[in-house]
């Protein structure tokens, strides 16, 4: 009777043990889930030629996680040409602010490897490179700056199709020129050899806009 018991168990045992085999080989095979990553302080600046009503709708895959002014849908504003903007209860901003939460798989072949005490100089340069103002650069760099400049190395790369395909930007009326700069970065401890990127210029003509962002990606 025992023995029979006993062989029962082991296998009973040995079924559930197989069973667990083959469910954590199934889970280990599958895709994981799509890293997630912020998309950091993407701010939009208009510059129209004259004084114009503006709206501007985002198209995220992902979900915001802030904005400012509120995002409701979109934001309609009057926008001056030195870039000031009304909101329609009168109240004065600089630029459109929104952050967001997104799955996104990133291009890190190409780029520069900077070290963090000569990240300051390298986003001067560069920034200007490719198309921002003084007051743009500004901004951005004393953004960043904190974060990256402490680390041994910082590994960067100015994203384009990779950043427009999951951040959609919807504006009317549409502008003449348009630039959006998207930093993704990485802190690291040494030194890498990697493909140096080149940079388009970009011309401001008629009714521009400019938008900078980034994100830290994990070492």
């Amino acid at each position: 009777m025992w023995k029979y018991i006993l062989k029962k168990i082991l296998w009973y045992g040995a079924l559930l043990l197989g069973a667990t085999l083959v469910l954590y080989l199934i889970l280990d095979l599958a895709p994981g889930d799509p890293a997630k990553c912020i998309l950091g302080k993407p701010v939009i600046y208009l510059y129209p030629e004259e004084v114009t009503d503006v709206e501007v709708r985002l198209e995220v895959e992902g979900e915001l996680t802030c904005t400012y002014p509120a995002y409701q849908e979109g934001w309609a504003v009057t926008v001056h040409p030195d870039g000031t903007l009304i909101d329609r209860e009168g109240k004065t901003y600089s630029c459109l602010f929104w952050e967001a939460e997104s799955a996104a798989d990133f291009d890190m072949t190409r780029g520069f490897c900077i070290k963090g005490s000569d990240t300051a100089a390298f986003l001067e340069e560069s920034l200007t490179a490719l198309g921002l103002n003084a007051r743009e650069r500004n901004e951005f760099i004393i953004y960043w700056l904190p974060q990256m400049e402490g680390n041994a190395y910082n590994r960067i790369s100015f994203q384009q199709e990779a950043y427009t395909d999951i951040a959609g930007l919807e504006i009317t009326p549409t502008p003449d020129s348009l630039l959006r700069v998207f930093m993704a970065w990485q802190p690291l401890e040494q030194e890498i050899d990697i493909e140096p990127q080149s940079f388009v210029p970009f011309a401001r003509t008629g009714f521009t806009v400019v938008e900078w962002g980034g994100t830290e990606l994990p070492k």
